[in-house]
């Protein structure tokens, strides 16, 4: 898998992130970097974290569903990404303690465990692609909270659209490449 594939997925599963990232600066008042980078880190860590436990599982079962293939994850979570950033959000304050992040962290990061599922099912090692999406969420959660913080709601910007799409535009890519290059 190339590193602009693994990246693509690294952004895509990190909207979600992203989205809660920003809600959690324009709930912040004042600005804290120490809450920050405890939010950014939180996301980081599940998002990598999540991919490498679905990979594990993932190489466990692979053999018996390789006939369905990783597109189907990938363009179902796609899909469903772009189905919920229709939907009204509810408006709820985002608290920075250790409880809240944690469940934010697994709420954000469950498309991670699918995607890891989908990896294992490429025989793609997992260490590297699990490191970039960390990071990748890390960095992007972080600038989202800064950027909630500093601007606002940022009116139109639909990140979880964004990110289906992706996942989607990625999906179709790995399916045309196992139907044409098989």
């Amino acid at each position: 898998m190339s590193f602009i594939t693994i990246l693509l997925i690294a952004i895509g599963l990190s909207m979600d992130s992203l989205a809660v990232s920003i809600s959690g600066g324009i709930c912040m008042k004042p600005f804290c970097i120490k809450k920050s980078l405890k939010m950014a880190l939180t996301m980081g860590i599940f998002q990598g974290g999540m991919t490498w436990l679905g990979w594990a599982m993932g190489i466990h079962f692979s053999n018996y569903i390789t006939d369905f293939d990783h597109w189907i994850a990938l363009s179902y979570l796609g899909g469903k990404m772009v189905y919920e950033s229709f939907k009204e959000e509810d408006s709820h304050l985002i608290t920075f303690s250790s409880r809240m992040l944690f469940t934010l962290g697994v709420a954000t990061s469950i498309d991670a465990l699918a995607v890891g599922v989908s990896m294992a099912f490429l025989k793609t090692g997992i260490w590297f692609p699990a490191s970039v999406i960390a990071f990748t969420t890390f960095f992007l959660s972080f600038s989202g909270v800064i950027c909630g913080f500093r601007f606002g709601k940022i009116k139109g910007l639909k990140v979880e659209l964004l990110g289906g799409l992706i996942l989607i535009v990625i999906g179709v890519k790995i399916l045309i490449e196992h139907t044409l290059l098989d």
